[in-house]
């Protein structure tokens, strides 16, 4: 019960944040262009994050992003992602493999020119972390990530970022089950 609340406040509250980006003047006057407004092109940004390493474990992880600046400070922004996670490791016998997939939602508001707060949405299809105590099988796993970061301009509209996130719904089969802060980073364009 309260995993679905907090889903629901999740939910609401980048349903809200991408309504207050609505300009709501283009229903009242004719649709002419403004000088002033921004294209839709020109709001769109591109990102994520690749992780790799290789050895007696391997882990995998593609995190790309599309984002779209909501106000003309270009500090508002909202998006969706998608993810793959892909774990073995050979330490054990037979060999511990795992692999997740899944779709993100999130929000992001720029406090200061490098410093910008984050939320988003994440729902992966994974195996259940405590599968010897269920059937085995596949199950979607909510994750509500919050926290904030640093971006750093590599020349013209490229940043790289990094950011603290926090795993607020600990769900059990949670892919952060158990962690403390989630750290992360990556590679944004028009961000």
């Amino acid at each position: 019960m309260m995993q679905r609340l907090l889903f629901l406040l999740a939910f609401a509250c980048l349903a809200c944040t991408a309504a207050l980006g609505q300009d709501s003047t283009a229903y009242v006057q004719p649709r002419q262009a403004k000088p002033d407004r921004i294209p839709f092109k020109d709001r769109l940004w591109f990102g994520g994050g690749i992780g790799l390493s290789f050895g007696t474990v391997t882990a995998i992880q593609l995190d790309p992003i599309v984002g779209l600046h909501l106000d003309k400070a270009q500090k508002l922004s909202t998006g969706l992602g998608v993810s793959y996670n892909y774990f073995r490791d050979n330490r054990f016998a037979p060999a511990y493999e795992m692999s997740a997939y899944g779709y993100r939602a999130f929000t992001r508001y720029r406090l200061l020119e490098p410093v910008f707060l984050h939320a988003e949405f994440l729902h992966l299809n994974m195996e259940p972390y405590y599968y010897f105590m269920q059937d085995k099988g596949r199950i979607w796993v909510p994750h509500l990530l919050v926290g904030g970061g640093y971006a750093q301009s590599a020349g013209g509209k490229t940043v790289f970022y990094l950011q603290v996130l926090f795993e607020v719904l600990q769900d059990p089969n949670s892919f952060y089950a158990g962690q403390g802060p989630i750290l992360s980073g990556g590679v944004g364009v028009g961000f």
